[in-house]
């Protein structure tokens, strides 16, 4: 592993700026460029902090702004949470090994900042805390560490919009996450990724779930990347905790996507969902899914299903299943095709062109409505998913 970790690291300072002038931090972030503000609406993150229970913004390696609007929360940066709280050096590191891959092993010793996110014994966000990761500098790699902690009985909705300056061509984001539900915690995770087309993307991301906890993760990318890379691994070590991924993936020409996510369900009555739609209009997608039974009567699902709308571009569905005692309960399904003319034909026949038959359908398919995202959002995911002049093979 050091030398994989050796060869990464010589292969990211050759293409890559490992470093970036400091940006000053922000009272109000709404003092940022409009154009920066916008950016980071595209994916979920409001600069007005409009129903928004805190704020987290990092600009390259600079935090610039972090704050909380609701008692017993706490949104800070990841090396300020670390010299004010020296317990949180347990966490560090825990749910997700450094040794992992090689990738994981750069970030032990070059992480720059990240966020830190905790909601006391049991607090109840009202809104959601929105944390953006923002790439201004072309050709940067942006190395983060965040962990966020859920304690006993709270409940947490996070909306993570990671994205790039209009400017930005090219760069590498390389985020670690580690989350860490208690006993009766409920955590609602919201990725949503915008960035550049020559960007080259790789989450790595644990999570550790107790006895009764839930975790529920929604994941967005519907803009073009260069390569995007991640396969988050899900811990259920308390009775009765769950898990439920949910996946929605576009990949325009010349994208290359190898995402999925894996549930261990080590502990009693615990129960886990893997749900992904993907669609290519030319690029490509690699789909994971991997469900590891440990206990009797345990229960899972795993379901894969993409969409081809052009000939250029590919999908591969692996979906894994693995029983490691008798009485657990596994299951799984994947379906990889086009859309039926029937149903063209069937929209058409009400009104509705070609193009506008076939974006109507993939909406429906995608099903990306989430709770909490600000209306703009919305309507910009409409836009991206209204795809035209695409053939249905």
């Amino acid at each position: 592993m050091p030398e994989r970790v050796d060869t990464v690291a010589k292969s990211i300072d050759t293409n890559y700026m490992t470093e970036a002038p400091e940006h000053g931090y922000l009272e109000d972030p709404k003092a940022l460029p409009e154009e920066d503000r916008q950016r980071m609406l595209g994916v979920g993150v409001d600069t007005g902090e409009t129903q928004r229970s805190g704020t987290f913004l990092q600009m390259d390696h600079s935090v610039v702004h972090c704050g909380v609007r609701q008692e017993g929360l706490e949104v800070m940066g990841i090396a300020e949470a670390l010299a004010g709280y020296p317990w949180l050096k347990g966490y560090l590191w825990s749910a997700l090994k450094a040794g992992e891959d090689e990738f994981t092993g750069y970030a032990e010793t070059r992480a720059k900042n990240g966020y830190f996110i905790r909601a006391l014994p049991g607090v109840k966000a009202v809104y959601p805390v929105q944390a953006c990761l923002y790439l201004a500098r072309e050709r940067l790699a942006q190395c983060i560490h965040n962990i966020v902690i859920v304690e006993e009985g709270a409940e947490l909705h996070i909306i993570s919009g990671c994205t790039s300056a209009r400017h930005v061509v090219s760069g590498l984001h390389l985020g670690v996450s580690e989350f860490y539900v208690k006993k009766g915690g409920h955590l609602t995770f919201t990725m949503i990724h915008n960035w550049a087309e020559e960007m080259e993307v790789r989450p790595r991301t644990a999570i550790v779930v107790d006895e009764g906890g839930v975790f529920l993760s929604n994941y967005i990318c519907l803009s073009p990347v260069r390569l995007l890379q991640t396969n988050p691994i899900a811990y259920l070590r308390g009775k009765g905790a769950v898990a439920r991924f949910n996946t929605v993936l576009v990949a325009p020409p010349g994208s290359f996507m190898d995402v999925g996510s894996r549930v261990f369900l080590a502990a009693e009555r615990t129960r886990a969902e893997l749900i992904a739609r993907t669609v290519t209009t030319g690029g490509k997608i690699i789909n994971r899914g991997l469900l590891v039974g440990e206990k009797p009567g345990v229960k899972a699902h795993l379901e894969c299903r993409g969409l081809l709308l052009a000939s250029e571009g590919y999908i591969r569905a692996i979906p894994e299943l693995e029983a490691r005692v008798a009485g657990a309960e596994l299951s799984h399904e994947a379906a990889v095709g086009k859309i039926a003319p029937e149903e063209i034909e069937y929209l058409m026949a009400r009104g509705l062109d070609e193009d506008e038959a076939t974006a109507t359908i993939v909406r429906g398919f995608l099903n990306v409505r989430i709770e909490g995202l600000p209306k703009e959002l919305e309507q910009q995911i409409d836009r991206a998913l209204a795809v035209s002049k695409v053939s249905t093979m």
